[in-house]
């Protein structure tokens, strides 16, 4: 466990806890530094001490976008160097906040700090609100030295950066540690700080029947410098679509990094176990083991965002770094 802290950061970025109602249904708002202090005063117990920082533009997270992950990433390295805090609650839409802890997880896999991630189902303010319980819960974790690395809280729950996703919308239950075998071993060797050096594109193919050569070529062709199929089962495809696999291997050829992700929710990885499997990876395609969507998606772009060549992301994107492929 970590030693309890002494300077918390919250760094809000919108979403449905600090969201008001305007004309055209909930909106983000800005002002929920005033309405924390004023909820705190009626907290029986004791919190940390905290400062408040509000990203800008506020975002409901259906409007996030992975320049938004740099963002975070940024602000939470600059006040971690200023020396402004010993752990950051990052308050979020939970839309995407999944897809965020995921990418946190990677691009601040050398911080030394804690960093949660919380939101809400309902606005804080609302009658029987989740808002005030999974805020101050997630500061109580905090302050209990309970997290480690990139964590999420939720209903009462720490739960893992990289293996969290949103399984219900109606729900104050709404995320869970998705139930994927992971058997991959943790990696000796570390990456380098992956500090966004170049913009990265990451686009994701699920595979259905009917997917063909022309779905490849139009991702290829809007810019992807990874292409991540969720794959049937165990990572199996169409083979016997001969143009389908030569529009992977054009692509694998063409410097495009080729990643593999079951599209069952309990699925993983694993090539050996059908001949449709083994022919996807001899087009190029590396094994995600049973990293959930949204912890590839985040691995891939912190790794080509960090500058790393083709190999080099291949190479750590198969390797366990904080417990994504690993328990």
């Amino acid at each position: 466990m970590n030693e309890s802290i002494e300077r918390l950061l919250v760094l809000y970025t919108g979403g449905t806890i600090g969201m008001q109602q305007s004309a055209a249904g909930l909106m983000p708002a800005s002002g929920f530094e005033a309405r924390l202090q004023a909820q705190q005063a009626s907290e029986l117990t004791p919190l940390p001490a905290w400062t408040f920082c509000e990203l800008q533009p506020l975002l409901d997270s259906a409007n996030m976008q992975p320049a938004h992950w740099l963002q975070m990433a940024t602000a939470i390295r600059e006040a971690v160097a200023q020396g402004d805090c010993d752990a950051v609650l990052l308050l979020h839409g939970t839309d995407t906040l999944a897809y965020s802890a995921a990418a946190l997880s990677f691009l601040l896999l050398d911080l030394e700090i804690p960093v949660l991630l919380t939101g809400a189902m309902l606005p804080a303010g609302s009658e029987g609100s989740d808002a005030w319980p999974n805020l101050f819960g997630a500061m109580r974790a905090l302050q209990a030295g309970q997290v480690q690395g990139v964590q999420l809280f939720f209903n009462g729950v720490l739960l893992h950066g990289a293996r969290v996703s949103k399984l219900r919308s109606d729900a104050f239950d709404a995320f869970a540690e998705a139930p994927r075998k992971r058997q991959a071993e943790a990696s000796k060797d570390r990456p380098p700080a992956l500090l966004p050096q170049r913009p990265a594109e990451v686009a994701i193919l699920p595979l259905y029947p009917g997917v063909g050569a022309a779905q490849v070529q139009a991702l290829v062709a809007s810019g992807a410098q990874a292409l991540l199929l969720e794959c049937y089962g165990s990572g199996t495809g169409p083979v016997n679509d001969v143009d389908f696999i030569q529009a992977l291997r054009t692509a694998h050829r063409q410097g495009v990094v080729l990643a593999a992700i079951s599209q069952c929710p309990g699925g993983h990885i694993d090539f050996d176990v059908y001949a449709t499997g083994s022919g996807l990876r001899d087009a190029g395609l590396v094994s995600g083991g049973g990293m959930t969507r949204e912890a590839a998606l985040g691995k891939l772009f912190a790794l080509l965002a960090a500058g790393l060549d083709h190999a080099e992301v291949e190479h750590w994107f198969c390797r366990d770094l904080c417990g994504e492929m690993a328990d």
